[in-house]
């Protein structure tokens, strides 16, 4: 008798367990979720916004405008949001010297994968001195979607980057999340390369707005498909202990 109360108990708790567990994913895919949709929104006010407030204002005739603005919203909502939910790495050292050191790492980090991004575009095919701010300020926009996010969750650490991004290396959903969005705003921005060549000669074949655009929308895409994905597939997730 007593075996089996004890049989029952476990049971019991192990029930209770996994649904606790279950509840917590779904609270912290919620979470996501919500940030998601929040940052998701600043790229459609910044598109919104400048339309209201410049003259003459269109996505392909003031190509660059739109492109800073989006750039700019979403960094200053993601900063704001993962400082907000607590998702950046703890600190061991809370002194003013330690926080501005990773504070300069962190800049120059985004400003290397500036560089970066733009080597590899005019590796690609783009122009080499012919539109270099145009390739550039693709490159800022590819950053903000990615290099800035890894920023915001990792910090500058190569080290945990290269742990996110290699095979089963991810250690929460929010590790799963930035994998999808950065890989879509990666795959979009090569996607829109594809219509340049074409002899259409419509206005959103110079460059490099189709690639901004696809990079926009692959960004847009990770965002929503992330919380779903991760939704879907959650009772198969494991991840490892950090």
């Amino acid at each position: 008798m007593n075996y089996q109360l004890n049989l029952f108990s476990t049971y019991i708790y192990v029930c209770f367990s996994r649904i606790s567990s279950l509840s917590m994913w779904d609270t912290e895919i919620r979470g996501m979720a919500s940030a998601h949709a929040i940052i998701a929104s600043s790229i459609f006010m910044a598109t919104i916004l400048p339309a209201i407030l410049l003259e003459k204002f269109s996505v392909y005739g003031s190509h660059l405008v739109w492109l800073y603005s989006v750039a700019g919203s979403v960094a200053v909502v993601n900063i704001a949001v993962f400082w907000l939910l607590g998702i950046s790495p703890p600190t061991k050292r809370h002194t003013l010297s330690h926080k501005v050191s990773k504070l300069v790492r962190s800049c120059l980090y985004f400003l290397l994968s500036c560089l970066f991004f733009h080597t590899v575009v005019v590796l690609y095919g783009a122009p080499l001195l012919e539109s270099a701010l145009e390739t550039f300020s693709l490159a800022v926009l590819l950053s903000t979607m990615t290099t800035l996010r890894c920023l915001c969750m990792l910090g500058p650490n190569v080290q945990a980057w290269i742990r996110v991004f290699s095979r089963d290396g991810a250690m929460s959903v929010w590790d799963t999340s930035l994998q999808i969005t950065t890989g879509c705003s990666v795959l979009g921005a090569w996607l829109g390369a594809f219509p340049i060549p074409l002899d259409w000669d419509r206005p959103w074949q110079v460059w490099p707005i189709s690639c901004t655009l696809g990079s926009t929308v692959g960004f847009l895409t990770g965002l929503l498909v992330a919380p779903v994905w991760i939704h879907w597939h959650r009772k198969q997730l494991i991840y490892k202990s950090k």
